[in-house]
């Protein structure tokens, strides 16, 4: 019979200890900050709330493991529940007795009182075993070493020989065909053994500080910093980054490193304070301008990019959603499905604003639907206006490779396109912009009536979520009209945004700024 190591209590730096459980996820946390680790072992109540979309991507986590295990036909699961890891212990000891069974999916083990689930365990000849750690990524990243380099020390703590330490992640050339996943080609496997075995004596430094850490009485002492974003946000954030205050100078565009250093040793930390003979470019110096007077700051050559706009004017928003796992032919994994559109158009300077919309209502491929739809609202002449507009040439190029038949539309299209995001980059500041030009800074400060509060969908997130929720066998028909009309109220609400902000900025003259230039 395998061996369970099953020590709650063991010697370890020539003192008995009894260690708080430690995981793969939690080490993890500990090799990004070991306050994290702290945090999440004994105050996870202190995290922020879940964080948009957070539910969908542990889901799609999940739906990449399973068909990623299709690949290993004959292999057997193991229980997944956590509360159970006794029983979890035992099956994977039983499996790993018997020669029959060629590979063990959520294998449980446990050593020096780390509990490890391995997302697939392969028999090798010679009694041997291939570590395999699944991740819905597309690419290998300096992190994941870490979560298979515990695996690998626990497995041999536990007495396993691991012949190799791999990762098995998405492939994003894989075009899918429309028919079965070839779930072979879909993934790719990268041997990190290598890489795992230099990282040995590291994990073993890594353990002693995260045990050390974890004696503490209270949290340890760490200092915000980039890792509180790196490799990812800490769900902790707000417990050690304070709420800056309005106007700090960490709210400037495109401040460097540099300079931000300069600006703390001589220990200025509001726009207000910087000196006039500090080196910053036209746009920050704009911001500072703008903010020291509290007035907002419009440019005298507004009025003349704006009067190259021909009519008839398009204001044009998608919404898109971008699954791991490619859904339609022709489509790779994270490919965008364009799901729904708006147009507001205006004939001529004075005429009334027309509204147009389309919202894909089943699970068939709605891209060709979506496409013949924009095209015949869109015509043929006239500026189409929107913002960061990089995100709708991307979806209509994806339709050209898609369709070739289209290329001819979209190249037509692509070039009537108006990107009011740099225009107002370069031809406007308020201070409540606090530093960004993101649509949902810019909207506030500039159109205050214009809000998405209350509204059931209020953002390009809840909006694929609302829309997979539509599609869903199992939601109810009057759920499915209420997310209907929540879906078509705020993609109209998007262009309309378009509409009122280039309104504003069309009636804006100099005089109503002091600070135009």
């Amino acid at each position: 019979m395998f061996p369970i190591i099953n020590d709650q209590n063991f010697q370890f730096a020539g003192q008995a200890t009894e260690f708080a459980r430690l995981s793969k996820s939690r080490f993890v946390a500990g090799v990004q900050c070991l306050k994290r680790l702290y945090l999440q072992t004994y105050a996870p109540e202190a995290a922020r709330p879940d964080e948009p979309g957070l539910q969908e991507r542990f889901d799609q986590g999940q739906q990449v493991g399973k068909l990623a295990q299709a690949a290993f036909p004959g292999g057997v699961f193991v229980s997944p529940d956590h509360l159970a890891i006794s029983s979890a212990l035992a099956d994977t000891a039983a499996l790993i007795d018997n020669p029959s069974v060629s590979a063990i999916f959520e294998a449980a083990f446990r050593f020096e009182g780390i509990v490890i689930r391995v997302d697939i365990l392969q028999r090798q000849p010679g009694n041997e075993w291939r570590l395999i750690e699944v991740k819905s990524s597309t690419s290998s990243k300096a992190h994941y070493l870490y979560d298979i380099a515990i695996q690998h020390y626990v497995l041999s703590g536990c007495g396993l020989q691991v012949s190799s330490s791999c990762l098995m992640h998405l492939n994003r050339d894989y075009v899918y065909e429309g028919a079965a996943y070839e779930v072979t080609k879909l993934f790719t496997m990268a041997d990190l053994s290598i890489e795992i075995s230099a990282l040995k004596e590291q994990v073993q430094q890594l353990l002693i500080a995260e045990r050390q850490a974890l004696s503490l009485t209270e949290p340890p002492d760490m200092a915000p910093g980039n890792h509180c974003l790196a490799p990812c946000r800490c769900e902790f954030f707000a417990v050690c980054n304070p709420i800056l205050p309005e106007n700090h100078v960490s709210t400037l565009p495109n401040l460097s490193a540099k300079k931000a250093a300069a600006l703390a040793d001589a220990r200025i930390s509001l726009i207000p304070d910087i000196p006039g003979d500090f080196a910053l470019s036209e746009l920050q110096r704009r911001v500072c301008a703008s903010v020291g007077t509290g007035k907002p700051w419009f440019s005298e050559r507004l009025s003349g990019e704006l009067s190259i706009l021909e009519y008839p004017l398009y204001f044009m928003d998608f919404e898109t959603i971008f699954p791991a796992i490619p859904r339609h032919a022709g489509m790779w994994p994270y490919s965008h499905i364009p799901f729904q559109w708006s147009v507001h158009r205006r004939e001529a300077p004075n005429a009334n604003m027309e509204h147009f919309e389309f919202l894909a209502e089943d699970e068939s491929d709605p891209r060709r639907a979506f496409f013949e739809s924009l095209s015949r609202v869109i015509g043929e002449t006239g500026h189409i206006v929107a913002y960061n507009a990089s995100f709708e040439s991307q979806r209509l190029e994806e339709l050209a490779r898609w369709f070739p038949e289209y290329r001819h539309r979209v190249d037509k299209i692509k070039s009537r396109i108006w990107d009011l995001l740099p225009f107002v980059r370069r031809n406007v500041y308020h201070p409540d912009f606090g530093g960004s030009f993101s649509l949902k800074s810019v909207l506030p400060a500039l159109v205050p009536d214009l809000t998405y509060e209350g509204m059931d969908v209020g953002n390009g997130g809840e909006a694929g979520q609302a829309w997979e929720k539509m599609l869903d066998p199992h939601t109810g028909h009057d759920e499915k009209a209420r997310l209907k009309l929540a879906l078509t109220a705020y993609c109209r609400q998007d262009t309309w945004a378009l509409v009122s902000l280039l309104t504003l900025l069309s009636d804006c003259h100099c005089e109503q700024s002091d600070m135009c230039s």
